[in-house]
């Protein structure tokens, strides 16, 4: 650095001299260039002003042409060594009676000047100094120059003199000069940089030392440099500044061990499911590494797994004594009836658990133990605790290890706070994945699964087993004049007797709705109607206090199918179940069917009339586009919006999607009707000009079943169909178990152009995954919420919620099941942008326009 510094003064010092050089250079050039011109101008006038007078007393004599001849030569003759030119000229006046004398050629200049005009008599370019004197005639001059008039120009007198030679002389005698003169520049140069540098370079190395003899934090400590002086008041502000930055890093500097411990430890801080499986171990150990640097003697956790269950453990270095153990006891129980998180509980139990079995801990003053702790409380899962260490206070008290004391504990505590919550929801979810929330039942995809189970499991051993589907009577109407509220406790009461009711070995399963199932394994039909007519018994045997304080009865259809009897196949035994379960609502709910022979080959025949009426639908291109109109709630928007609905047409009768859409998912038909019935929707589209939304409702399995969306696209193309204005509905009748799949095809889809929705909003817990998951453009509100709206405050208050989320997302909103004017003002009331229903307007095969 010293030499790096002198070199730089001394660069500095020779680049100001050279400059100096330089500019003496040019200024003397110049100086002498200017006196050289003023000089030679005054002398020019002089020699022009001398020759005129001559040549004038002598043409006052009067002259001949030699001796004009002659008065020219004699002036050539005398400037013939020197930088001046002397030409005479003669005007044409004078040619005319004396006859033309060899003179040089004129320019422009002299036959002006000749010929009379003011212009400037004296110039100077390109170093040149030219002075042009013209010969006025006079009265006397007349007496020779008769033609001539007085003020008549008789002649010119041109007086030159090159200064070229004059400047390049004085220009290398000044180079000349110079280079003389600049070695001693930089001698003053070098002179001058060494004076300046001695000092401060003396200082510098005294700095460089001391910083250099920096080995420790002590040392740093140590470190000072107030007694150097660089002379300069610019250096030394940047080392008070120097010296003010230390004092402050003194206060926050950590030794390397220190900070290699601390990343080590914090390297032990990743979850994985050996952690989550095996905490304590990895906390024993955190405690043995934590004793490398800092003498501690215990580390503990005191957390609240559940409602009334909370989990202490003390991790000690060693064995501790009895009386440790419990002068720790007492502390935990303190801090436990003070943090108002535990609401001051004393029922818990501790454990002790010991990192090294082969150490004892002897020594542990009351007095010099510090305890540090930390705090972490989760809201969801109600999840919280206190994390905290004991050591020596003379190791709490440094602020350095303070800070790394409170860092590993922040970092325990979310540690031990993220595995007990990820273990309690990952029971959450084992939970839930199998359970509905509401009945606490086992949910569709469980049951699914028990029956593919049962039937292998029947066929291998040859025994009998029964389906029992359930439905609520009259369900929708409690439901509706009630309220959710009152209906979710009308199905908690169910699913709590047929719980009651059935044998231990039977499955209980909320399919969906108010529709249950029970899988009776090894029962045959007598068995079978023993248990419905229990479970139909006890349930039409209880009453329910409806909100208005009424009795509320309970009636259910139930009906039955059983293996191998009615039917082999799984599909077959739900549908044949099913429908002995709807020929009781039929025939006056509140009963019990099984089918005999001619019921199960009915049901049969029908399911195949069905398929083949898919067929011939298909076949015989008879799948037609409905649209149901979305209006605007706001009197701003004039945006027009209809739902694509499929009908089949078939002996002048309509049938309605409802009636065959899981026949056709289950053929495998639906997607060759899907494309049918979007190519008559696109057709219609370009043949009325239609310029609004279209919504095309889809199972999640169509749009990620084989080339169904190249063959949109293609169709896009084919009509001229703009991509924006076409929007998906996802729904949640067909599950999808690869949901990243669904996933990767939505976002394809919407950056190629198209806007998605999700239908039934709120009926399911799927919809807020697919809200977080899917760039979703409309939210379409279930319809079981809107239709009561105006007369249930529950439905309005959830169905305000999510219009909140809609706007908190920037997601519009469209109400289904708008079925009167009253239901339409709570909804604009409420702020949602659609509404969509019978009231709005009824499915047709033409497309409504709002005014």
């Amino acid at each position: 650095m010293q030499k790096s510094f002198k070199n730089y003064i001394f660069s500095r010092h020779i680049i100001l001299a050279t400059l100096i050089f330089f500019v003496c250079f040019i200024f003397s050039t110049y100086l002498h260039t200017t006196i050289t011109k003023q000089e030679s101008l005054s002398h020019s006038k002089a020699i022009s002003d001398q020759i005129f007078s001559s040549m004038y007393q002598v043409m006052k004599k009067g002259w001949s042409k030699e001796d004009v001849e002659l008065f020219t030569n004699s002036l050539k003759d005398n400037f013939e060594d020197s930088n001046y030119e002397i030409n005479i000229y003669r005007a044409d006046i004078v040619n005319e009676l004396f006859g033309k004398i060899k003179e040089k050629e004129k320019d422009t200049t002299l036959v002006d000047v000749l010929n009379g005009k003011q212009i400037p008599l004296e110039n100077f370019d390109n170093n040149i100094i030219r002075r042009l004197n013209p010969l006025i005639a006079t009265n006397e001059c007349k007496s020779c120059h008769t033609n001539a008039n007085v003020g008549d120009v008789l002649g010119v007198i041109e007086v030159k003199q090159d200064l070229n030679s004059v400047f390049t002389q004085s220009f290398y005698q000044f180079i000349a000069f110079f280079i003389i003169i600049i070695p001693l520049f930089y001698i003053i140069a070098f002179i001058s940089s060494r004076y300046t540098t001695r000092k401060i370079t003396q200082n510098l190395d005294l700095f460089n030392n001391k910083v250099e003899n920096i080995n420790s934090i002590q040392d740093f400590k140590e470190f000072d440099s107030k007694n150097i002086d660089l002379y300069f008041g610019e250096f030394n502000k940047i080392l008070k500044n120097v010296d003010f930055m230390a004092e402050r890093l003194k206060n926050v500097a950590v030794d390397k061990e220190l900070l290699e411990f601390e990343i080590k430890l914090l390297d032990k801080f990743i979850i994985t499911s050996d952690v989550v499986k095996d905490w304590k171990e990895y906390i024993c150990d955190l405690l043995i590494e934590i004793n490398k640097i800092m003498e501690t003697y215990t580390l503990m956790t005191i957390f609240r797994v559940g409602e009334d269950q909370f989990e202490v453990d003390i991790f000690w270095l060693g064995m501790p004594k009895e009386n440790q153990k419990e002068l720790f006891n007492n502390y935990i129980s303190k801090i436990v009836k003070e943090a108002e998180y535990f609401e001051g509980m004393t029922d818990f139990t501790i454990k002790h658990i010991v990192a090294d079995k082969n150490r004892c801990i002897n020594k542990m003053d009351e007095n010099a133990l510090e305890y540090r702790t930390k705090s972490l409380f989760l809201d969801s899962p109600k999840i919280g605790g206190i994390v905290g260490i004991g050591l020596q206070s003379v190791f709490s008290n440094d602020p350095v290890r303070y800070i790394v004391i409170d860092s590993i504990l922040t970092t325990m505590a979310n540690l031990v706070g993220s595995v007990k919550a990820i273990h309690k929801y990952t029971q959450d979810l084992e939970y839930y994945a199998a359970r509905d929330p509401l009945t606490d039942l086992f949910n569709q995809r469980v049951f699914n699964d028990m029956m593919a189970y049962e039937i292998k499991r029947a066929k291998k051993h040859k025994y009998s087993f029964a389906l029992m589907i359930i439905d609520c009577d009259n369900f929708k109407l409690i439901n509706d004049n009630f309220g959710h509220a009152f209906g979710d406790k009308f199905l908690q009461t169910i699913a709590n007797i047929l719980n009651e009711e059935k044998r231990p070995e039977d499955i209980v399963a909320r399919y969906g709705g108010d529709e249950f199932t029970i899988i009776l394994p090894e029962c045959d039909e007598n068995g079978t109607l023993a248990v419905a007519n229990r479970i139909l018994k006890k349930i039409s045997n209880t009453k329910l206090i409806a909100p208005d304080d009424s009795k509320i009865g309970i009636t259910i259809s139930i009906g039955v199918c059983v293996y191998p009897i009615h039917s082999l196949s799984q599909k077959d035994m739900f549908i044949i179940a099913d429908s002995m379960m709807y020929q009781v609502k039929e025939e006056g709910k509140n009963s019990i069917k099984i089918p005999n022979h001619m019921d199960v080959s009915s049901i049969l025949k029908q399911k195949q009339e069905k398929s083949s009426l898919l067929i011939k639908a298909i076949e015989n291109d008879q799948i037609e586009a409905y649209f149901q109109p979305i209006q605007p709630l706001s009197n701003d928007n004039k945006l027009v919006i209809h739902e694509l609905l499929m009908r089949i047409h078939q002996d002048d009768r309509v049938v309605s999607a409802y009636e065959f859409i899981e026949i056709a998912e289950a053929r495998g038909l639906i997607n060759t009707m899907d494309l049918m019935v979007i190519e008559k929707a696109f057709k219609k589209i370009q043949e009325s000009s239609y310029e609004g939304i279209l919504f095309i409702n889809l199972s999640p399995k169509s749009l990620i079943m084989g080339d169904f969306i190249n063959k949109v696209n293609k169709l896009i193309d084919k009509y001229k169909i703009e991509k924006e204005k076409i929007v998906f509905e996802i729904t949640e009748r067909e599950t999808v178990k690869n949901f990243s799949l669904l996933e990767k095809f939505v976002h394809t889809l919407k950056s190629e152009g198209y806007k998605f929705a999700i239908d039934d909003f709120g009926s399911g817990f799927s919809s807020f995954h697919y809200i977080k998951k899917f760039p979703i453009d409309y939210i379409k509100i279930d319809g079981d919420f809107i239709i009561n709206i105006n007369k249930d405050e529950k439905d309005k208050a959830f169905v305000n919620s999510i219009i909140t989320l809609a706007k908190e997302l920037e997601v519009q909103t469209i109400a289904e099941f708008v079925e009167n004017e009253e239901i339409e003002k709570v909804l604009q009331k409420l702020e949602v942008d659609y509404a969509q229903g019978y009231h709005v307007g009824k499915p047709s095969q033409k497309f409504v326009c709002f005014k």
